[in-house]
């Protein structure tokens, strides 16, 4: 559906670039507008647009077609406000779950007891300063920002959208929900223009969380990268300015993640907890497994699961950094029920057991 709009608002600039021959320049100003949304150059256009009208009379073609792009342009950002707006509030079916729900799907995660440990006390402190708040007591001016290390696959993401909607139920956050950005999301391709892509990203989140994986790629060229820079700088700044109705959790590799820290004075400061996501043990990453496949409608054979545990304690005495915990176990999970359909797909009328058990020979 974007698209539709997209196109209306650059065809019709492209149409009033040829009638005033322009050279492009309104299609190059809309298709910057439509990178950034950066609102001096909405300005910009408009001023054009509107010099246009009062300098033809409404019957020209110009005036017309000046018309058009201003009214496609409303039509872009209308859409786009929608969207925003309808995404908080629907694209999150657990947006509106109740506190103890909340509290009962952090505490039900495989493994994780110390960071769970951790988010529980973060998050009865911020109920009681809540409270304090409310009853004209003193209370501490400690940010809601968080950093999240350990390796991949360990619910870094999961906890971290479990907080933001726990923090929209006890009224620390307006909306609760979840916009999850990497470097990509966060740094143009041309110097200046950075710090509006960070702006946009701040914008949306506002009111919620916003996730940033493996954050510390924001300046791993650092001393090269002179975007990674603007983007810190305008990152560090929205940490302290919207620290009432944001939170930022960043997350990563933790030695990464320490010189991501070091990176920019004051950056660390704007974060009051941090949080180690230890791998999962041999039992932890069975369990993720089993319930993968009771989500799914199977089940795993006494054999298989023998089968699996071996593996697991191989590949756990010999990890190294690229070792995905969490992520291993799916794909796992895909072999297995590929395996498990081409051997079912063998079976003359296969039974209700044959058509939902894993057995040791699927696992290969």
């Amino acid at each position: 559906m974007s698209k539709k709009y997209v196109d209306g608002f650059l065809n019709s600039s492209k149409n009033l670039d040829e009638l005033v021959s322009a050279d492009n320049k309104i299609f190059n100003i809309s298709q910057k507008i439509i990178e950034t949304q950066d609102s001096n150059t909405v300005v910009e256009l408009l001023k054009i647009l509107n010099c246009f009208v009062k300098q033809t009379s409404d019957k020209t073609e110009i005036n017309k077609m000046s018309r058009l792009v201003k009214d496609n342009l409303i039509k872009y950002f209308g859409y786009l406000k929608i969207k925003d707006v309808y995404s908080c509030q629907h694209d999150d079916p657990e947006i509106n779950k109740s506190l103890d729900e909340l509290l009962n799907e952090l505490n039900n995660l495989v493994g994780l007891e110390k960071v769970k440990s951790k988010v529980n006390d973060l998050i009865a402190f911020q109920k009681v300063q809540k409270l304090r708040r409310e009853n004209d007591l003193h209370t501490s001016k400690s940010t809601l920002h968080l950093a999240f290390t350990g390796n991949p696959g360990t619910g870094k993401t999961t906890v971290a959208r479990i907080v933001g909607h726990i923090y929209k139920q006890l009224g620390l956050l307006s909306k609760g929900h979840f916009i999850e950005v990497s470097r990509t999301d966060l740094i143009a391709g041309y110097q200046g223009q950075t710090a509006l892509k960070v702006k946009k990203v701040i914008e949306k989140a506002k009111g919620g969380v916003l996730f940033i994986d493996e954050a510390y790629s924001i300046t791993e060229n650092e001393n090269t990268d002179s975007y990674g820079r603007e983007c810190l700088t305008e990152l560090t700044k929205a940490l302290e300015d919207y620290r009432e109705d944001l939170v930022v959790i960043v997350a990563g590799y933790t030695e990464p993640m320490n010189k991501f820290f070091e990176s920019n004075p004051g950056l660390k400061s704007r974060f009051n907890t941090f949080i180690e996501f230890d791998d999962y043990s041999v039992e932890e990453l069975l369990k993720i497994l089993i319930s993968i496949c009771e989500n799914n409608d199977y089940i795993l054979s006494n054999e298989v699961k023998f089968k699996i545990k071996q593996k697991l304690n191989e590949i756990i005495e010999k990890k190294d950094e690229n070792f995905s915990n969490g992520r291993l176990m799916r794909n796992i999970y895909d072999d297995l029920i590929l395996n498990h359909a081409k051997r079912v797909a063998n079976i003359d009328t296969p039974s209700y057991e044959e058509l939902k058990t894993i057995i040791a020979q699927d696992y290969q």
